[in-house]
């Protein structure tokens, strides 16, 4: 029979600390890198969100719902942690587009990854490019993009100098193209490459093009 009165109520109570107790045991008890992903995950949302000067740990740390003595113990400051997002954000990038270098399959990758995480792709390529902090970290990865899609159209592109040209342009395209798509809502996912891969496709062949060649976009989309 249940307990009724004073005593029932103390014990009810009890009962209750003890289920929270083993309710916030439970949330803190995950493996160590289990618990590093679910805070990576949660600060891409919230730099995504304001950016890296408006967030403060307090605010990813209730994003991930952990306390600020358990982010301390994964990450020392909020740069080592945007860092550690940008690394993640980069690492997962290329997983999904599957190769090092530029191939048919570069811009379905390209595609696939930002629609399976926007905050990180919009993070990676547009807002880490306006914190001064980390321009280190956008360079180099500018120049990664560069050297990938340079080995790629140096064979095709007759001029050193349009081949260059050509080599800054096109991973830029590229991912602003879809960076568009994703603010567009994502449509028409199936031919999303296809389509980006139509602008990147004229840039090439104005870059190989001659000098006397009609290069006008009546040419090149007849």
């Amino acid at each position: 029979m249940a307990e009724s009165g004073p005593r029932g109520s103390i014990t009810a109570r009890g009962r209750s600390r003890g289920s929270a107790r083993v309710g916030s045991l439970k949330r803190r008890l995950l493996p160590r890198a289990q618990r590093r992903e679910q805070i990576l995950v949660a600060a891409t949302r919230a730099f995504a969100r304001a950016g890296f000067a408006a967030t403060n740990l307090e605010e990813i740390a209730n994003e991930a719902a952990v306390g600020r003595v358990i982010l301390y113990r994964h990450f020392e400051s909020k740069a080592e942690l945007y860092r550690a997002v940008l690394r993640r954000a980069e690492d997962r990038l290329t997983a999904v587009t599957g190769s090092p270098e530029f191939s048919d399959s570069s811009l379905d990758g390209l595609v696939a990854a930002a629609a399976a995480d926007p905050s990180a792709f919009r993070l990676l390529f547009h807002h880490a490019s306006r914190e001064p902090e980390f321009r280190a970290e956008t360079n180099d990865l500018r120049a990664k993009m560069f050297a990938v899609t340079h080995r790629y159209l140096v064979g095709m592109v007759p001029d050193p100098a349009w081949a260059r040209w050509a080599s800054s342009l096109v991973p830029t395209v590229a991912v602003e193209a879809v960076i568009a798509w994703l603010d567009s809502g994502q449509p028409e996912k199936a031919s999303a490459a296809r389509r980006i891969g139509g602008a990147v496709a004229a840039i090439i062949a104005v870059a190989r093009s001659g000098e006397g060649d009609d290069v006008s976009p009546q040419a090149l989309c007849p």
